[in-house]
């Protein structure tokens, strides 16, 4: 009998919507052939699967593409969810994050690509991480007491606005906001899908991930 064939990811282990499929299929246990994607080389057989050229690409056995990182979240935890994350998903907060507030945090971080003012950025996003400090002060994450989808949609995220400007992140009033990063970045979970590789090419072995 013949073992299943997995499916393949393209993946970049610094992009934070890369990051957050990585964590959903670690934590549904549901193995796939990693390929580490470079993004100013871009393999063929990637913009073949998805000519978007944007990361995570997960190509189904069957052939079917999932080409956006919450669909392949969801496409996950529909299989395997052992920890429930779908039951602690905030659809508003998520989309909130996809949408100005990742627009602010691509001209804070990139002002020279978006001809933009970082700071005035940097300030615009305050609104956003105030309302996410005030949900994670009540119980903890995002969406209760323990860690769901709504953390991990939006966590890389503001792991990537940190990071612009660790110092200055580090000096405002968001003291849950702050601590519910770190753990998250402490996290066994989030250790376990920062592992680097080296890029793929046609030939490579097989790398494994997810189990």
């Amino acid at each position: 009998m013949t073992s299943p064939v997995p499916p393949v990811l393209y993946s970049f282990r610094r992009c934070p919507y890369a990051m957050r499929a990585r964590l959903a299929l670690r934590v549904a246990g549901i193995a796939c052939e990693l390929r580490e994607v470079k993004l100013a080389n871009k393999p063929d057989a990637m913009l073949k699967a998805s000519p978007k050229g944007t990361v995570p690409v997960l190509v189904l056995p069957d052939g079917k593409v999932v080409e956006e990182s919450l669909e392949v979240m969801h496409w996950a935890l529909e299989r395997s969810d052992p920890e429930g994350w779908l039951q602690r998903g905030d659809a508003q907060l998520i989309a909130r994050n996809d949408g100005p507030f990742k627009h602010d945090l691509d001209r804070y971080k990139y002002p020279e690509r978006h001809g933009s003012d970082p700071e005035t950025h940097r300030q615009s996003a305050l609104e956003s991480l105030r309302d996410l400090d005030t949900h994670i002060a009540q119980n903890g994450q995002l969406c209760g007491d323990r860690r769901g989808l709504a953390d991990m949609a939006i966590m890389p995220f503001i792991r990537q606005f940190a990071a612009t400007d660790r110092a200055w992140f580090d000096a405002q009033d968001f003291p849950a906001l702050r601590a519910w990063l770190d753990g998250h970045l402490a996290s066994e979970l989030f250790t376990s899908v920062m592992t680097k590789y080296t890029p793929w090419q046609p030939g490579d072995e097989p790398v494994w991930f997810g189990t």
